[in-house]
């Protein structure tokens, strides 16, 4: 066995995407791409199905492990939305019309 035989399993990329929410304090996210931006009301965060938005108060990065693409959020969960390219543009048109 040589390098390059072990090379698919190296290279390996996270195409399966799970939320896991447990009484609304721990968020489980797998299929994580990146995190764009948080604060404690507000992560950002791309995964394999798109941009993922998760809301609420007191969130908290509890583990991002990078080459597994899964993160966990802790806090009071309010709010999980998908932002899609399609809306994204929509309200870039929206907000540059109100803001001219």
């Amino acid at each position: 066995m040589n390098y390059y035989d072990n090379k698919e399993n190296v290279t390996r990329v996270q195409t399966d995407h799970f939320l896991k929410l447990n009484n609304r304090r721990n968020l489980e996210i797998t299929g994580v791409k990146e995190v764009d931006s948080f604060d404690n009301e507000e992560f950002l965060l791309e995964t394999v199905m798109g941009y993922l938005i998760v809301r609420g108060q007191n969130l908290q990065l509890k583990n991002l492990d990078v080459g597994e693409g899964v993160v966990t959020i802790k806090g009071k969960i309010y709010e999980l939305s998908y932002v899609d390219d399609q809306g994204q543009e929509k309200a870039k048109g929206f907000f540059s019309k109100l803001f001219r």
